[in-house]
């Protein structure tokens, strides 16, 4: 799968200009580039992804003031009754993004992706709801993830993780450019509500589901070494 696909067919159809068109095909390198580094960094294949030619808000359901720009999700789908991953990146991010924010997007996702493989292996992951209010999803939104010092020996990449993400991810300089060059040019925009944004996978989807033995030993050995550094912190 081409992850530009829908961009091609965005631009194709007259809902990208050819300058953000030419934009996102030329630094879509960064997002090739974090990948194959959190690749080498953890010893996992990165799962599917692909750029979303559109700016992804967030906004609550009881408050119409109370938004935020989602840059990357990481999406459960259910394909020949089985369970499969996909990262959803959004074009905004790569057009406008700075390398680090780019990296440390890509590498926070890939720890939620971390996470559902570890959850669905076990079986525990039968329902995750979001919350409705902004900042307890991203309360939820950092208990949904693997240990980052667990997974990553990359030090610089950590850092980013660390600084991009100490309660949620921010970047003012990055959501000046996707409100100003962006949704201010009313190029495509997708909005939904954090409580409809529910993922449901059926327990039959789940047994079925069959990861590969090399993740799986993976997913062990991170498991221990996430616990081991879970102790430390208590003494």
């Amino acid at each position: 799968m081409d992850p530009l696909v829908k961009v091609h067919e965005a631009h194709d159809n007259g809902q990208l200009p050819k300058r953000i068109y030419g934009l996102i095909k030329k630094r879509f390198s960064i997002v090739v580039e974090g990948i194959d580094r959190i690749e080498s960094a953890s010893g996992i294949n990165y799962p599917v992804a692909y750029v979303e030619p559109s700016a992804i808000i967030s906004q609550s359901s009881t408050t119409s003031y109370s938004y935020g720009i989602l840059y990357a999700r990481t999406i459960p789908v259910v394909s020949n009754d089985q369970v499969q991953v996909v990262i959803q990146i959004s074009a905004p991010l790569v057009a406008f993004g700075l390398k680090g924010s780019i990296h440390a997007i890509l590498a926070h996702e890939f720890l939620h992706y971390l996470e559902l493989m570890r959850r669905i292996s076990k079986m525990e992951f039968l329902s995750d709801e979001l919350s409705g209010n902004l900042f307890e999803s991203t309360y939820s939104d950092s208990t949904r993830l693997f240990e980052p010092r667990a997974v990553f020996n990359d030090k610089t990449l950590l850092s980013h993780i660390t600084k991009k993400f100490p309660e949620g991810f921010r970047d003012y300089k990055l959501e000046d450019k996707v409100e100003k060059f962006w949704t201010g040019k009313q190029l495509p925009t997708t909005t939904i509500t954090l409580d409809t944004n529910i993922v449901k996978l059926a327990a039959n989807s789940l047994a079925k589901t069959k990861l590969a033995p090399k993740l799986l030993q993976k997913l062990e050995k991170l498991e221990q070494k996430a616990s081991k550094l879970r102790k430390k912190k208590y003494y």
